[in-house]
Formats: C-alpha cells, structure tokens, sequence
C-alpha cells in the first residue's frame, strides 16, 4: 500500500470579487446562498501564466454546520494566448463559530484560523495546455481584502 502523496507546486492565483454585487438567494433548503461574481485576476507557475478573466462565479452554501461550500467556475488565459476553463469545487470553515461568523461579514482570518481547500480541474482544447486536462489538483485557499489567493497542487 503506498502511504504517500506526493505532489509539485502547479500555480498561484490571485484574482478579485465583486462582493457588492453578490446575488443573495437566501436561505434555501440547502442552506445559505449567494452567488459571488469573479471580476479578473492573476495566475503564475512554471509551466503557464496569464491572466484570470472577468464573468466567473463563486457559489457559495452556507450550511447550518458552520461549513461553506465552494462551487466556482471561470476561464483563464494564458500569457500566449491559450483559454483554459476551470472550475473548482470545495469546503472552507473556521476553526471555531465565532470565527465563521467572522469570516462571513468578510472579516480577514489568519491562515491557522480558517481552512480553505478546493480540487480544481482543468479542460481546453489548446493542444499546448492539453496536459492540464488530466491534471488531478488540489488548492490551499485564502481570502483577501479583495478577492483569494489559491495555491494549487498537482498530484504527481
């Protein structure tokens, strides 16, 4: 049985959020909803860079747990022209309550506070970045003032 992961740094993102223009669904039977629209950004590793592209959503759940469910989809394009869909699914919480309620009226938590992890995928059709479509990754996340930071992961 292998008993190890092992992994190689894959990109940083950087990119903002319009928070005040967030569409709030309210409470629904799934929990709290709001829709989070991804204005640009920023992405650099060692195989590509380029620029995150405006028209992309955050969909965030709210659940009654205390745990935040992270459903984004946006497009990048890289610095030689390339588009590359990305999308990414995953679960941000605070360490206590009173920190998660921190976090949702936008307060900045440190690192230790607050756990922001997300598995993106990749899908393009360049033939320079096909390689990323069978990427498996992983992200450690933060909040900004004015958007996140994502660190992402490949598995190797």
């Amino acid at each position: 049985m292998i008993e190890e992961l092992s992994y190689e740094p894959l990109l940083v993102m950087t990119f903002t959020v319009g928070y005040d223009r967030a569409q709030q669904l309210g409470t629904t039977a799934a929990g709290g909803r709001g829709i989070y629209p991804v204005d640009g950004g920023t992405f650099e590793g060692k195989r590509l860079r380029g620029v995150v592209n405006p028209g992309g959503a955050d969909w965030v759940t709210q659940r009654s747990d205390g745990l935040m469910l992270i459903d984004v989809r946006l497009t990048l394009t890289t610095d030689d022209g390339a588009t590359i869909g990305m999308a990414y699914t995953g679960v941000a919480q605070a360490r206590t309550p009173a920190l998660m309620e921190r976090f949702r009226c936008r307060e900045l938590l440190p690192y230790e506070d607050f756990s922001l992890h997300t598995t993106p995928s990749f899908d393009t059709g360049d033939e320079r970045y096909a390689w990323l479509n069978g990427v498996i990754a992983v992200t450690n996340g933060e909040r900004t003032a004015t958007g996140g930071t994502y660190h992402v992961f490949a598995i190797t």
